[in-house]
C-alpha cells in the first residue's frame, strides 16, 4: 500500500488539501463575513472541487514518474517506484484512472456551481500535465513555469467558485459591490506567492537532479546556463518575493500593530535567506535536498498567514473565528 502512496505523492496532496482549506477558512471566509455573510460551511461545490483538484494532482504525479523511467534511474534509483515495484502497465492504469475520476468529479463540482471557467479549468489541466511530464519539463524553463502556475491556479480555482456561487445567489449585483475583487486579490497574493515558491523550488530540483536530465538530454535551467547562473536567478526570486511581501504589507495590510510584519520577517524572510545561504554550498544532493525541503517549509509558512489574517480581521471587524469565538477588539 505504501508503494502507492508514495507514487501518488500523498505527501504534496495533504499540502494540496490544506492549502484549498486554508485559502477558503481562513482567508475568503472572513473576507465575506465582513460584508456581512454568515460562515458557509463546505458546500457540495467546494467539496468536490477540492476532490477534483487531489485526484488530477495525483494522476499527474503517477504519469511523471512513468516518464521519468530513466531519468529517476539515475537521479534517485533508491526511491524509484515505476519499473520496479509498480509496473508501467499499472502505472498507466492508475493514472488513466486518478485523472479520469478527477475530471468527472470536476465537472461535477463546475455543475453544483454552474461555472464554465472550472469546467474549463478541469478539462484542460489534465491536458497540459500530460504535455509537461512528456515534454514541457524537459524544455527550457517551460515545465518550470507551468508547475508554478498549476500552483498558482490550485488557489486561485477556490476564489473562481466562492465568486460564482455568490454570483448564483445575488446575481448581477454582486458585482455592484468590491466583494468580488476583494475576495480575488486577496486570493491572487496567495497564489502570487505559491507560483514564486513552486518556481524557486523547481529551479532547485532541476539543480539537485543535473546528472539524470543532462543523460536524458534535458534543457532544464542549470544545465543551459550552468549551476551558477541558475543559482543567481534563484537568488532574484528570493529577491523579488521578499520585496513582494514587504510592500504588500505596506500598501494593501492595514491591520494595527506589527504582527503580519513580525510574521513575514521571522516565518518566511528569514528561512528564506537561510535558504539562499545553503545555495553558497558546493553542489551535492544532500544539501540541496535540504534546500527543497526548506523551500517546502516556507511555502506552508506563507500559506499558513491565512490564520495570522483570519484573526487580524477577526479583531479589527469584531468577527467570530470559525463562528466558536470573538476576539478581544483592544490591543
Amino acid at each position: 500500500m505504501y508503494k502507492y502512496l508514495s507514487l501518488i505523492r500523498y505527501y504534496n496532496l495533504i499540502f494540496i488539501v490544506f492549502v484549498q482549506l486554508v485559502v477558503r477558512q481562513t482567508v475568503l471566509v472572513p473576507v465575506l463575513q465582513k460584508y456581512g455573510f454568515e460562515i458557509v460551511p463546505l458546500d457540495a461545490a467546494t467539496f468536490l472541487l477540492i476532490a477534483a483538484t487531489v485526484l488530477i494532482a495525483a494522476g499527474g504525479y503517477v504519469l511523471n514518474d512513468y516518464f521519468d523511467i530513466k531519468i529517476d534511474a539515475i537521479n534517485k534509483p533508491d526511491k524509484q517506484i515505476v519499473n520496479k515495484t509498480v509496473s508501467k502497465t499499472v502505472a498507466m492504469r492508475i493514472y488513466q484512472a486518478l485523472t479520469a475520476a478527477g475530471v468527472v468529479t470536476g465537472l461535477a463540482s463546475a455543475h453544483f456551481s454552474q461555472s464554465y471557467t472550472l469546467a474549463f479549468i478541469f478539462v484542460v489541466v489534465p491536458g497540459l500535465l500530460w504535455f509537461y511530464s512528456a515534454s514541457y519539463k524537459r524544455q527550457f524553463l517551460t515545465g518550470n513555469l507551468t508547475v508554478a502556475f498549476m500552483a498558482a491556479l490550485t488557489v486561485m480555482v477556490v476564489a473562481i467558485n466562492e465568486v460564482k456561487l455568490l454570483e448564483n445567489e445575488f446575481g448581477d449585483l454582486l458585482f455592484q459591490t468590491p466583494l468580488p475583487s476583494e475576495l480575488y486579490s486577496w486570493a491572487a497574493g496567495f497564489a502570487l506567492f505559491s507560483f514564486l515558491l513552486t518556481l524557486i523550488r523547481e529551479i532547485v530540483k532541476d539543480i539537485e537532479d543535473i546528472n539524470g536530465d543532462r543523460e536524458m538530454e534535458c534543457r532544464t535551467i542549470p544545465i543551459v546556463w550552468g549551476i551558477a547562473k541558475a543559482k543567481i536567478l534563484i537568488y532574484v526570486l528570493i529577491v523579488i518575493t521578499v520585496a513582494a511581501l514587504f510592500a504588500a504589507n505596506h500598501l494593501y495590510i492595514s491591520f494595527e500593530g506589527t504582527l503580519t510584519l513580525r510574521y513575514l520577517i521571522f516565518a518566511i524572510v528569514l528561512p528564506l535567506l537561510a535558504l539562499a545561504l545553503m545555495l553558497l554550498r558546493p553542489k551535492n544532493r544532500e544539501s540541496l535536498h535540504q534546500a527543497s525541503t526548506l523551500t517546502k517549509m516556507v511555502m506552508v509558512a506563507g500559506v499558513s498567514y491565512g490564520f495570522i489574517f483570519y484573526f487580524l480581521m477577526a479583531k479589527t471587524y469584531q468577527l467570530s473565528i470559525f463562528g466558536l469565538f470573538m476576539t478581544n477588539p483592544n490591543p
